[in-house]
């Protein structure tokens, strides 16, 4: 496989998809096969399809805590729902230890108190801590169409005001959102000193529904069905208009090709699946659509879907909601956005900064972890209050990304977004769509980019989720040794169906054009690639070929990034592929997967072993450092210290390091001075720029009061400098991803755990790097160089500034006709203990 096979599965085999929504539903039972597994179109179900329902819905946490998404109901007339849920709990749920109808016992869960539903809250309201209030949609369904007494308390968004339909046609429309109830009004003065408003949206002419009274023409009916439609999002879901005689409702759409029936259920019409029932489009589409007159946004819906296989009826969310309910409730939420976006210019000039050979610093972070407010419950922020906060960190700090774990909804907290449910819907724990939507649009005026978390490898096997969606395994493999994930107890997607690649090619396009992010970074790619990822021989099956390659998943790559590519210019895709797999980010056309960036899992789990290490161990590992130096340019790299590095007792990136507190920080300074010399983008995990003593933990809060000493407040300004060092010399970027960038000077002194090397501009500017790994300084150390005149130091990572000893290392001189390492000019430097120290010629474009 070449020279990285060696780390084969070393680096994805994590827990954080064990951490999601449990064990798999029906994993047992998945041996028939799918209904027209490789179909390219959804037709009435075959004789020996599937009939059997997933054998155990409920799901658990990885702490054994059942994880329940079931509403808590206040109305006596949801009784019959109430009961339904209680047993089947459609996210991650069991049984609860009293009826939910009666409003008394709020279901097991890690989600914040925010979160939680009230007790025995008046029918007509909706409870304050239903869900933080700048989630809250700005309106709720017509007062006609669901009275007061029948929707329930808290299935209510906290801030839902009824419209009534006497008004104008233009009701369905909402009004823009804006930070409103206790959060916005009481700010942690430590943190917030002002709210941010995006500008009001001009009034918008409510979507009229076409004559035909669908929003799928035939056109688009066919690209669905063919694997190519990317704007399924335009077409299904749910869509607030006026139909065709000016009446307010919602259109909706959803893919069920092997149900009897299908309805909509709500608040609005107390939940009951005989009221609003959708008809089938046509057999060979498989869509069920219908207009519901009176519901509007802020509505709360899901499907009630009956099957055609055995008698199996299921309440789904709807896979292309844009909104969902706060978790852990379940249902899907009628959404439409009114936000207007002022970030033109930055996505007018956005390329340049996406550019493989542009500066790329990235800040990944978990957005309800970053920082929380302790002082009011330990909530987090959300998205309005992040947007500023994190905006302004990243640009003093010098970073020009942040990657956000993912932000699609999910159920369970502990999944970190990895077990998505709402592949078209920002989490609803953080705010709305269009907070959503703030957020990236500040950080884009503040010039930075938004890279997001997306996982199309697996999903959660939750009941109101995909899983299982129409009484058949529609949206995965039916046998097991196809569908189900060994590690992470989740289901996989039919790469092979042709409505699955539309439904997830839609998804990665509508966060592309809807919400202007700036790139996808692709999870667990390796799993996707092997069909034997994680198992033993005789748990998976072959392909046609008899190889372990997954097939189907390499065209849905291939076919992902290069729609991308064409209807995005400017974009980046980036694959967390931890294998020698080839040609990982080279274009489809020549072979390549056709992402721009691969993470480079060699090089992070090469360096930090050989950091972790004593420096008295340390020469005799000195390849740990200059292996990856055989095969960097065979791919557009980004160097990741990433979350998955410190969880799961790997311990912070401080606590890998070996020796005293003074040691700790010096080596790492000595690991990031490192990485930001080395050819590649560069990622840092939120915590690390400051040394986080513990390790990364999701319900917490960063500890930020680490900056209160002076060794933490060295080390970010540490990071800072690199970061701007970084944007600032070319050398450092413009050849990050070709082999002309890189330099050898001295590779081979391993006796002193000694490293020196160069980075090269396309103009023939150089900046060189010298590494001393040891706590022992090197006095009077020589370096080859490529030209004479002075030398500047322009970084030294042992200065008095960044918490180092201050050992005198000079501030440059004039490089000496003295021929070693090959080069014509030389230098003697003091490089002090466990220290980089970064050269540059005063004569360069730079200096």
């Amino acid at each position: 496989m070449g020279t990285q096979d060696k780390r084969r599965k070393t680096s994805k085999k994590t827990d954080k998809g064990n951490q999601g929504s449990g064990a798999p539903a029906g994993a047992a039972a998945q041996t028939k096969p799918d209904v027209q597994p490789h179909s390219t179109r959804s037709a009435k179900p075959s004789a020996d399809a599937e009939t059997s329902p997933p054998a155990n819905p409920s799901q658990r946490g990885r702490n054994g805590t059942v994880q329940s998404g079931a509403e808590n109901l206040t109305d006596p007339a949801m009784t019959t729902r109430a009961a339904k849920d209680a047993k089947s709990s459609p996210s991650s749920g069991g049984p609860e230890t009293k009826d939910r109808a009666q409003g008394t016992v709020a279901p097991k869960t890690d989600a914040p108190a925010s979160a939680a539903p009230a007790s025995a809250a008046p029918a007509s309201a909706a409870p304050a801590s239903a869900a933080p209030a700048s989630a809250a949609p700005a309106s709720a369904a017509p007062a006609s169409a669901a009275p007061a007494s029948a929707a329930p308390a808290s299935a209510a968004p906290a801030s839902a005001a009824p419209i009534s339909t006497a008004s104008s046609a233009a009701a369905v429309v909402t009004a823009p959102v804006t930070p409103s109830g206790p959060i916005a009004a009481k700010p942690a003065a430590a943190l917030f000193e002002k709210e941010s408003k995006e500008p009001v949206a001009p009034p918008t002419t409510p979507r009229v529904a076409p004559s035909t009274g669908s929003l799928l023409g035939e056109v688009d009916l066919h690209c669905f069905n063919e694997g190519t439609h990317t704007r399924l999002y335009e077409h299904m879901g749910a869509h607030p208009m006026v139909d065709r005689e000016g009446r307010p409702g919602t259109y909706f759409a959803v893919w069920a090709p092997n149900a009897e029936a299908v309805s909509v259920i709500g608040d609005f019409n107390r939940w009951r699946p005989d009221e609003n029932a959708l008809t089938i489009r046509s057999f060979d589409s498989g869509i069920w659509e219908g207009f519901v007159e009176g519901v509007a946004t802020g509505a709360i819906y899901k499907y009630h879907v009956k099957s055609r296989q055995s008698d199996y009826q299921a309440e789904k969310a709807d896979p292309l909601a844009f909104y969902a309910e706060v978790p852990p409730r379940s249902a899907s939420v009628v959404w439409s956005s009114q936000y207007a976006w002022r970030d033109d210019e930055w996505m007018e000039k956005r390329i340049r900064h996406n550019r493989i050979d542009a500066p790329v610093s990235i800040y990944e972070i978990h957005l309800g972890s970053w920082r929380r407010v302790p002082e009011e419950n330990n909530r987090w922020l959300t998205y309005r209050e992040l947007a500023e906060h994190l905006a302004s960190y990243c640009v003093e700090m010098g970073f020009t990304h942040v990657e956000l774990m993912p932000c699609t909804e999910f159920p369970f907290d502990g999944s970190w977004g990895y077990q998505t449910t709402g592949y078209f819907a920002p989490t609803s724990r953080f705010g709305t769509p269009d907070d959503f939507k703030f957020m990236v649009d500040h950080l884009h005026q503040n010039g930075i980019g938004v890279i997001l978390d997306w996982v199309p490898s697996h999903f959660p096997s939750d009941g109101h989720g995909l899983a299982y969606f129409d009484g058949t395994h529609l949206y995965e493999h039916a046998d097991p040794r196809q569908g189900y994930h060994p590690d992470w107890a989740s289901l996989i997607f039919n790469y092979g169906r042709n409505e699955v690649r539309s439904f997830l090619i839609s998804s990665a396009c509508m966060w592309l054009e809807q919400f202007h992010v700036d790139g996808i970074r692709v999870d667990a790619v390796a799993s996707m690639l092997y069909l034997d990822y994680s198992r033993k021989e005789g748990e998976w099956i072959p392909n046609k070929y008899g190889g372990r390659e997954n097939i189907e998943a390499l065209e849905f790559i291939r076919q992902l990034n290069s729609t991308i590519g064409k209807q995005y210019p400017g974009v980046l895709t980036i694959a967390e592929e931890s294998t020698a797999w080839g040609m990982v980010s080279r274009p489809p056309e020549i072979g390549g997967l056709g992402f721009h960036l691969k993470w480079d899992m060699g090089w992070m789990h090469d360096t930090l072993k050989y950091m972790s290490l004593d420096p008295v161990h340390r020469k005799y590992h000195h390849h740990e450092l200059t292996f990856r130096m055989l095969y960097y340019a065979n791919e557009n790299f980004v160097l990741p210290l990433s979350h998955d590095e410190v969880v799961h007792g790997k311990g912070s990136l401080y606590g890998k390091m070996p020796g005293d507190d003074w040691q700790k920080h010096a080596n790492l300074r000595l690991l990031y001075g490192y990485m930001y010399g080395q050819p590649g983008k560069k990622l840092l995990f939120m915590g690390g720029e400051f040394g986080q003593w513990p390790e990364w933990k999701h319900n917490e809060s960063l500890e930020w009061h680490a900056l209160d000493y002076a060794p933490h407040q060295g080390l970010k300004h540490w990071v800072k400098d690199l970061n701007h060092l970084y944007r600032q010399e070319p050398a450092l970027f413009e050849g990050d991803c070709e082999p002309q960038g890189f330099e050898w000077i001295d590779c081979n002194d391993w006796e002193h755990s000694m490293l020196s090397f160069m980075r090269v501009s396309k103009s023939g500017d150089a900046v060189v790097f010298v590494l001393n790994f040891t706590p022992v300084p090197r006095d009077h150390y020589q370096v080859g160089l490529p030209t004479g005149g002075h030398w500047r130091v322009v970084l030294n990572s042992d200065a008095e500034v960044y918490g180092g000893s201050n050992y005198p290392a000079g501030t440059g001189q004039d490089a000496q006709p003295i021929p070693t390492h090959g080069r014509n000019y030389s230098m003697t430097i003091n490089v002090p203990p466990l220290a980089v120290v970064v050269l540059r010629p005063d004569n360069s474009s730079k200096a």
